[in-house]
């Protein structure tokens, strides 16, 4: 956790405007990390692929998890639900408005770009962690770079 933790929590976060959920996909993460035969990892690069790979799953089950489209609220029960504006009552990486617009991509281009930009990874990297093929992660990029841009201009 100590080495690639935040880079799990960044994930989470990318997709969850509420900080429980983050939280909650971050545990999530870390169990199924726990639980997983440590022999399976060839070495640091694979493991922290894997657990990136395992949180934007985790993320995505939580997203569609039937209590998630099943619940109505009003408004007022939203109200004390989502992230406070204060910054100092949350942590910086809820209160950027670059991860406000990367979370209003879609899946894909969201991930690939998260990896491309905030992780540092090529696109033949982020082909094999989530098994597409090299030419779409390019595409999934630039697409991605392009809403960025227009939802930051």
């Amino acid at each position: 956790m100590e080495r690639h933790g935040s880079t799990v929590w960044r994930v989470c976060v990318l997709y969850f405007r509420v900080s429980s959920d983050a939280q909650d996909a971050f545990q999530d993460t870390m169990m199924k990390y726990a639980l997983a035969d440590e022999a399976s990892f060839s070495d640091e690069e694979h493991r922290k692929a894997w657990l990136i790979r395992v949180a934007a799953n985790t993320c995505k089950d939580l997203l569609k998890a039937a209590h998630r489209s099943d619940a109505r609220l009003d408004e007022d029960d939203l109200e004390g639900s989502y992230i406070s504006n204060d910054q100092g009552a949350q942590p910086s990486s809820f209160s950027s408005d670059v991860v406000d617009a990367m979370r209003a991509l879609p899946d894909p281009p969201r991930t690939p770009l998260y990896l491309s930009l905030y992780e540092g990874y090529t696109a033949p990297e982020i082909a094999q962690m989530i098994d597409a093929p090299v030419n779409t992660i390019y595409s999934w990029i630039a697409r991605g770079k392009k809403q960025l841009k227009e939802a930051l201009s």
